[in-house]
């Protein structure tokens, strides 16, 4: 057999139309093999126009709507905030120490998880710290007024703010 012809063979069989009566009332079935040879065109390309039921519950409309940003628009912000910045250096080293941090960190992880029963345990670390992190922080009301003070005191330290 020729690549051709197993190829137009396995185009046929995926692009077939369902036939009305291999469809069960539970579940979508798959299309009948079509003859061993067809290699008619147009029956490699139709569409199926019988839908499942099932997955027609699933359609989703289109929101009328249009999204305001556009790309250029994005482009122009981004070079705005990159001219408006001072220490160009700072920032990109930054971005790099970054990646690296990420890169180390990834590889890191990495070796940790090729440990026989080490991944388990950081597992069991990392259940108990989040137990421990819900019961002092969110379980009960001042705790978490504390978390967000907290926090927003953080966030004025990083913004400089303070």
């Amino acid at each position: 057999m020729s690549m051709a012809t197993a190829i137009s063979m396995a185009t046929t069989a995926v692009f077939s139309p369902l036939s009305p009566t291999t469809t069960s009332h539970h579940s979508c079935a798959l299309p009948n093999l079509p003859p061993r040879f067809s290699t008619s065109p147009s029956s490699v390309f139709k569409l199926s126009s019988s839908v499942c039921r099932r997955h027609a519950r699933f359609q989703i409309k289109a929101a009328s709507e249009e999204t305001s940003s556009d790309g250029g628009e994005i482009l122009t912000d981004l070079k705005e905030k990159w001219d408006a910045v001072e220490n160009k250096s700072t920032v990109l080293l930054y971005g790099g120490g970054a990646l690296v941090g990420v890169w180390l960190s990834a590889t890191l992880v990495g070796a940790i998880n090729s440990i026989p029963l080490l991944p388990k345990i950081m597992e069991l670390v990392g259940l108990g710290y989040t137990g421990w992190f819900v019961y002092r922080y969110l379980l009960f009301k001042s705790s978490r007024k504390e978390l967000a003070t907290d926090i927003e005191s953080l966030k004025k330290k990083i913004a400089g703010t303070d």
